[in-house]
């Protein structure tokens, strides 16, 4: 939907039933292989480098402080580092997924189109979804979140929640960026326009949250999952090898 130029006038549903009609489930999952591949490591990535530099930060002994009582300026930074590893890890690799979803032939040198819109979307994406989680605590502990959708000590969200929730509400903070990194990437778009002139192109045109609903679903199911399968596995190998756990989730 958002880099294929014939369809930002058709809705979801009509792209999807078209491409069913067409292809088969098998359509459906087009691009899947390199999601899934870089799924698995860039996740890897955004964790483990928000971690280290969390662990950084403390051992530089920086004071504690946070802007209007709310947001750690530390969890913010670490956020970043964490967004740029995830960047790293998922441009090359988005950029299959999206040639292989809008059937557009590539070359060596295009591989590199939309990093620099990736990185910076990836940056605000993970340090945003840190900040969401550290509010999403912060709101527990206020017990002002319905117990349906926290831990049994009431003092943050369950995996799957906090998983669904704090990552919806950080790509909706990104979702502009989203939608031209995909045009960027999609090879059907101008490569001599900016990244801003195609970003204010899609304010004009009403594009700016194109395929935000499916991509919201999408967001649910797998961070949702994600998150809950994260701390089992993180939980399980703390108790084992007798750590202490230091992310920051």
């Amino acid at each position: 939907m958002q880099g294929m130029p014939n369809h930002s006038t058709h809705s979801a549903f009509s792209v999807a039933k078209e491409l069913f009609s067409r292809e088969g489930v098998r359509g459906l999952y087009r691009g899947g292989l390199p999601l899934f591949l870089g799924g698995s490591l860039m996740r890897s990535a955004q964790f483990g480098v928000s971690g280290k530099a969390r662990d950084v930060l403390r051992q530089w002994g920086l004071p504690d402080y946070r802007l209007f009582g709310l947001f750690d300026y530390q969890i913010v930074l670490a956020g970043i580092a964490g967004g740029i590893g995830r960047g790293l890890v998922e441009a090359p690799t988005d950029f299959f997924k999206t040639r292989r979803q809008v059937e557009k032939r590539w070359e060596l040198r295009h591989v590199l189109d939309g990093t620099g819109v990736t990185l910076a979307r990836n940056t605000v994406l993970y340090a945003a979804f840190m900040v969401y989680v550290d509010l999403s605590k912060q709101a527990c502990a206020a017990h002002i979140v319905p117990s349906i959708l926290t831990t049994p000590d009431g003092m943050s969200l369950t995996p799957f929640a906090k998983g669904a929730i704090c990552a919806n509400l950080a790509w909706l903070t990104v979702w502009p960026a989203d939608v031209v990194k995909t045009q960027r990437q999609s090879g059907n778009y101008d490569i001599n326009v900016s990244s801003w002139k195609l970003l204010m192109e899609n304010v004009k045109s009403g594009r700016m949250f194109r395929g935000v609903v499916p991509g919201l679903v999408r967001s649910s199911i797998a961070n949702g999952s994600s998150m809950v399968v994260y701390e089992w596995v993180h939980t399980s190998l703390t108790k084992r090898w007798g750590l202490e756990r230091k992310d920051m989730t």
